[in-house]
């Protein structure tokens, strides 16, 4: 197997006296899809946000590609703004809420990055974010501002707004926690395209039904561990933790009543 894209290595993050993050080891392939799942306070949207030092780790390693930063564990000295921007250079973030500027239009919205950021030409940015949001269904929208858009469109922005710095890792932290169900399916299917496309992705969702479909790893977190990790068909369909069990039992149950929710899973 070739080397993988992101590694992470007996990481931990501690607020205060409470441990969140417990000597995670993860090992994500390039062009994987990866889902974390979980009850509410299990660690992993601390997870997403270390690595894309969001958060910055108490210990171990996290490597994106060629970048590399280890964490000594005796003090959280953040890295250097020009190691932030190199290494967050690798990752786009896409949040439970959009945080899409009030005061730019959608097209503005996705320039922004590649213009301030990356000192792009605007001509060049503007093509660019204009292929982005005919990709996410919303270049008729491009001259909206965001108050003039439904949430699933939003979201769709934000999608198309972190696609613009070409990462080489999408991150998800519930991306549809946030919608109304009607507008999850719209959002779901720009992620489903993306995975078909062969982008490497790690997704934090409390849709289950949608990480077995699209997900080639699957990463059951409880209490700031990892319990239980491999392919949806062993950790959704044939759990062998029976916290595993008791957590996804519940969405098992509203899918036999037919009920179109799963189990929220922040």
């Amino acid at each position: 197997m070739s080397q993988p894209l992101i590694r992470i290595e007996s990481l931990k993050k501690s607020f205060g006296q409470t441990s969140v993050l417990k000597d995670i080891h993860l090992e994500v392939q390039r062009g994987q899809v990866v889902a974390m799942i979980g009850p509410s306070g299990s660690g992993k949207s601390t997870l997403l946000r270390c690595i894309n030092l969001l958060t910055v780790p108490d210990g171990g390693r996290i490597t994106v590609g060629a970048q590399s930063i280890a964490f000594d564990g005796r003090n959280t000295v953040m890295p250097s703004e020009k190691q932030l921007a190199q290494f967050r250079a690798t990752t786009g973030m896409v949040f439970q809420h959009f945080n899409l500027f009030p005061h730019m239009t959608v097209l503005q919205n996705v320039m922004e990055g590649p213009v301030t950021v990356q000192r792009k030409p605007a001509s060049e940015a503007q093509a660019t974010a204009l292929a982005l949001l005919k990709k996410v269904g919303l270049a008729d929208r491009a001259s909206y501002y965001p108050d003039k858009l439904s949430g699933g469109q939003k979201q769709r922005v934000a999608i198309a707004r972190a696609l613009a710095m070409q990462p080489a890792v999408m991150l998800f932290d519930e991306c549809t926690s946030a919608l109304d169900p009607e507008l999850v399916g719209e959002v779901l299917n720009v992620v489903k395209e993306l995975a078909r496309e062969g982008m490497t992705m790690i997704m934090v969702t409390h849709e289950i039904a949608f990480a077995r479909e699209v997900a080639d790893q699957v990463i059951f977190m409880r209490d700031g561990v990892v319990t239980e990790a491999g392919p949806p068909s062993v950790v959704i369909d044939n759990p062998r933790q029976e916290a595993t069990r008791s957590f996804l039992s519940r969405f098992r149950a509203s899918e036999s009543r037919g009920v179109g929710t799963t189990p929220h899973a922040a």
